[in-house]
Order: structure tokens, then C-alpha cells, then sequence
């Protein structure tokens, strides 16, 4: 009997991507350009993950946090310094041997991220340019962020396979829960911005600390 056809979804940043620096370096700018208080690199880990609005909501002092016009303005202003720093990431030591080999078997492979999209095309097309990836989408205003499953099924589907037979493949809880929520099978990854008691707490049903260890997974299935 011939197997089904699997497919791998992958989060991008801090899964595909090591962007911490410049994600974190992009706020810092524009607070000390207001002689805000800026923040450390741990402190970015935990405020990514939720979309650009929550970045930089998290990043702001609280006495700002109910000012929606100045919310509207630091986003917008975020926005502005990341469009230069962006293409500074990279990915992840082992990130391409392991998607050279998925796409030599002829795993199908995706990109649901809650970066705003037109960044996410852009670093896809510039960062990760050298596979066939059959979807790919950011945050979009009609189509809920993760967790929620909206996204990562439509993926599926437009990529061919049940979610049974897909992977979803990520660094932090958002990742963990939208997996949980689509019925995938949900992959936390220890090299990216978070704990991996984080990941487990969140539901993932495998943890693993280099990209080809993925490859075993899909070979046991």
C-alpha cells in the first residue's frame, strides 16, 4: 500500500529563523528614540510569538498600554525600523540540510506565521529562497492568528493532506496549541526562543534539540 503524502508546517521565527536580534534590535531603536526604557534579549523572547501588535504592546511601559493612538504610532513606527533589519536574520544552523532532504522525499512544505505577511513573503523569499514552499502565509486582517487552527487547516489542505498526516513544527505555546487545535502532529523545537517546558506544558507531543532529529519522526509514522 502506498503511503500518504506528509506535509511539514513550520512557525518562522525562532524555528526557521534566528531573527531574536533583529526583532528585539527593531524596538529598542524607536524606544530610545523616546528615551523609553529598552529591553534584553530574554525579555523579547516572551514578548514575540502573539503577532507584531503584541510585540510591541509588551515591549511599552504600561502607563501606555491603554493609549490606542500611541499603540497605532509605535506600530507603525515598528514597523518602519524592522523593514530595515529584517533581512539581517538567518536561519538555523541545520535548517537547510533538513529541508533539502524533506523536499528530496517529496514532503510537502509550509509556513503559517503570525509575522505580518508582507514580511513573512519577504523573508521567505530572501531568507529561505532556495526550496519549493507550497504555502506560506503571515498575519493577514480576515484569517484568525495562531492558535487559533484557521490558518494552519487552510495550509493543509491547499498543500493536499489530512492533518493527520501533517507536522507542525514550532518554538513557542502559540505554536504548540494551534497544532493541537488543527489534530497535527505537534513538534516543539528547543533551539528557538522559548523552554521547552513552555512547549510540553502547551501540548507537544515531541521535543527536538537539532532539525534532522525531525526526520525520524516522519520515518517512524
Amino acid at each position: 500500500m502506498q503511503k500518504l503524502r506528509q506535509a511539514v508546517l513550520f512557525d518562522l521565527d525562532g524555528t526557521l529563523l534566528d531573527s531574536l536580534g533583529d526583532l528585539a534590535e527593531s524596538m529598542n531603536a524607536v524606544l530610545r528614540e523616546d528615551g523609553l526604557p529598552t529591553h534584553g534579549l530574554d525579555d523579547f523572547r516572551f514578548f514575540i510569538g502573539d503577532g507584531i501588535q503584541a510585540l510591541v504592546k509588551r515591549s511599552l511601559p504600561l502607563r501606555l498600554h491603554n493609549d490606542r493612538p500611541a499603540l497605532e504610532a509605535y506600530l507603525d513606527r515598528y514597523r518602519a525600523s524592522y523593514s530595515q533589519r529584517w533581512h539581517l536574520s538567518k536561519p538555523f544552523a541545520g535548517i537547510a540540510d533538513l529541508l533539502d532532504t524533506l523536499q528530496a522525499q517529496g514532503v510537502g512544505l509550509g509556513i503559517v506565521s503570525n509575522k505580518p505577511d508582507n514580511f513573512t513573503q519577504q523573508c521567505v523569499q530572501t531568507l529561505v529562497p532556495a526550496w519549493t514552499w507550497e504555502g506560506v502565509v503571515g498575519q493577514l486582517d480576515h484569517v484568525p492568528s495562531k492558535p487559533d487552527p484557521t490558518g494552519a487547516l487552510a495550509m493543509a489542505e491547499k498543500l493536499g493532506v489530512q492533518p493527520e498526516d501533517c507536522w507542525f513544527v514550532g518554538d513557542s505555546d502559540v505554536d504548540m496549541k494551534t497544532g493541537v487545535n488543527a489534530g497535527m502532529n505537534v513538534v516543539g523545537v528547543s533551539w528557538g526562543f522559548r523552554p521547552e517546558t513552555e512547549l510540553r506544558d502547551a501540548g507537544a507531543q515531541h521535543i527536538i534539540g537539532q532539525p534532522a532529529e525531525l526526520l525520524a519522526l516522519l520515518d517512524k509514522d
